[in-house]
């Protein structure tokens, strides 16, 4: 739990630095075709009036899934990584 702490903590404080806020926010998520994890995903999202695509691995055991959402803060990014993190076999990009 130690690194995960440490790690959003690190990410906040780029986020902070990098990206000026209220603005778009680039999510990139790639998960299992099967589990689910696109539609919690994409409910997540909905009524935020973010643009979300979404493309098939190869062999279609994957799915990339990239959102381009209006965020308020870096916070809110935090909060949302740690919202979507339950999602078993979630890799954010």
């Amino acid at each position: 739990m130690m690194k995960e702490e440490a790690f959003y903590k690190k990410l906040k404080q780029s986020l902070d630095e990098t990206t000026q806020f209220p603005g778009e926010y680039p999510f990139k998520f790639i998960v299992p075709a099967t589990g689910g994890g696109e539609k919690i995903i994409e409910d997540s999202f909905d009524g935020t009036g973010a643009v979300i695509t979404t493309r098939k691995s190869k062999k279609g055991n994957y799915i990339a899934i990239s959102i381009i959402v209006i965020m308020p803060d870096s916070q809110s990014v935090i909060d949302k990584y740690k919202e979507l993190s339950v999602i078993e076999g979630i890799i954010p990009l």
